[in-house]
């Protein structure tokens, strides 16, 4: 895996201040990101953690689309100053979790002046003080919307599969991340695995590239084996924990959950 070419330096985030939230992000598009945001955060709420659901990727939100699910308010009413960010939250039918749902389609939310935008981020940082976690599905890439929104992020987790293309931009957004904030918890999720053994190996690819690159040795979350049952689930806007809570990606899924738990104590 070869050092990919990346833009000039970017400016430095603020520091680390919402210890609580996890970013899920990845550098491309179709790795299973806003299932894997919903999985984590029903997971989360099994476990016992009050949990909010932000769906950071704005202007193609779609954590709504994946779940069937009708928000009275989404972000574009409290951009529009229609409600808060709060009155936004709300809970998603039996999981127990709350939702923040954006606007799908809206280039306005994904055009975001940088003030409002960083208003939107400390609005957040705010409310996920009455949460346990606060987990955000963000826009796939490393655009200033991710940047800002994912910056103060306690833990951020990459999500990747074994597929090249995938692997490169994984590493470039850890590449851009980790320069612009060296203090930075990132950590791999491998999706969509043939087994635990390939799950390992793609990891040991991305490790041995920001090993070599970059000398920065992220950590590995977990591995999701791939399972027809996260297809099914998706098919049908039914959270996976409910439809098939024995398959063998609900288990990997839990199992990145009390790892993750396990670390912050």
């Amino acid at each position: 895996m070869t050092d990919p070419v990346f833009p000039a330096a970017l400016k430095n985030v603020r520091p680390l201040r919402g210890a609580n939230v996890i970013a899920v992000a990845s550098g491309k598009g179709g790795v299973g990101k806003t299932w894997f945001s919903i999985t984590l955060s029903h997971a989360l709420t099994k476990a016992g953690m009050n949990t909010l659901l932000f769906d950071g990727d704005l202007g193609l939100a779609n954590v709504d689309i994946q779940l069937g699910f009708s928000p009275k308010n989404d972000l574009g009413a409290v951009i529009n100053g229609e409600v808060t960010l709060a009155k936004a939250a709300q809970r998603f039918p039996d999981t127990g979790f709350d939702i923040i749902a954006g606007r799908s389609g809206s280039g306005t939310l994904a055009q975001l002046p940088s003030q409002r935008l960083s208003g939107l981020r400390n609005d957040l940082l705010e409310l996920a003080r009455s949460y346990d976690r606060v987990v955000m599905d963000m826009g796939a890439g490393v655009d200033r919307t991710v940047r800002t929104l994912s910056g103060p992020a306690g833990t951020t987790l990459v999500v990747t599969t074994d597929e090249p293309t995938s692997l490169t931009d994984a590493y470039a957004f850890i590449k851009l991340t980790h320069a612009t904030n060296p203090s930075a918890d990132l950590r791999i999720v491998v999706n969509m695995a043939q087994s635990v053994k390939d799950g390992e190996r793609t990891y040991g690819t991305i490790l041995k590239a920001c090993q070599n690159f970059l000398k920065y040795k992220p950590a590995l979350a977990g591995i999701i084996r791939r399972d027809l049952k996260v297809r099914d689930a998706i098919r049908n806007q039914t959270p996976l924990l409910t439809r098939s809570p024995a398959c063998d990606a609900a288990r990997d899924v839990e199992a990145i959950v009390q790892r993750l738990l396990a670390g912050s104590k």
